[in-house]
């Protein structure tokens, strides 16, 4: 597929004002995908998912896991997550921890069709993607502030968000915080056939890799 195709599955969601302002760089690419396989997305893997995260388990280690935080993509993140009050070195960035875990496993271990095609993406072009049942999801997304106890999603007894955490909304209610986890019962289920994505971009972070990291969730969810 052309670079102009697999742009052309995302857009670009909205920032608030002050976000825009404070963190310049930052930008929430979005795109659709339809689950096409026939497994449900919190099953094994099929053969060729598996055989990938094969390879990619091989090409993270030694001395490319311990100085992947000195790659230009990861380092674009932990200046970011500086930026935004984070210590990367105590919350790890979402490539540092996939690696972390290879390490610590000795190995990258299945964890589901979607669980495992996310995190294929993620390290093929580290640039994180996250998933949402679409049938969930109002309207675009983009990155605001939370208010004060504003619950994270609309499931009965989501959980209550401090003032000022950056998080992923639609029009309704805030449905996951910025490098975190999706709020309860917005996140795919084996149910779910169509999804949601989004990829956080930050400065220093070439859009063809959030674009192309986007392109192979969809690019995998969709293979019959």
């Amino acid at each position: 597929m052309s670079d102009g195709g697999r742009a052309a599955i995302s857009s670009v969601g909205w920032l608030a004002r002050e976000i825009e302002d404070e963190l310049p760089g930052l930008r929430l690419l979005v795109g659709e995908a339809r689950h096409a396989r026939s497994q449900p997305l919190t099953a094994g893997s099929p053969p060729d998912v598996r055989v990938r995260l094969r390879e990619l388990s091989d090409r993270f280690r030694g001395a490319r896991a311990v100085g992947i935080r000195r790659e230009a993509v990861p380092g674009a993140y932990r200046v970011f997550f500086r930026q935004i009050g984070l210590d990367p070195d105590v919350v790890r960035t979402p490539i540092e921890a996939a690696v972390m875990e290879r390490m610590l496993r000795g190995g990258l271990l299945t964890g589901g069709l979607l669980e495992d095609v996310l995190l294929i993406a993620l390290l093929d072009t580290g640039v994180p993607v996250w998933a949402l049942d679409a049938e969930l999801v109002d309207g675009q997304l983009g990155i605001r502030a939370s208010s004060d106890g504003e619950p994270l999603g609309r499931a009965s007894g989501a959980p209550a968000l401090p003032a000022g955490r950056l998080v992923v909304a639609d029009a309704s209610n805030a449905l996951a915080v910025l490098f975190g986890e999706a709020a309860p019962g917005h996140q795919p289920c084996a149910r779910t056939r169509r999804l949601t994505l989004f990829a956080v971009q930050v400065a220093g972070v070439p859009t063809l890799y959030a674009e192309e990291s986007l392109w192979m969730c969809r690019s995998a969810l969709e293979q019959p």
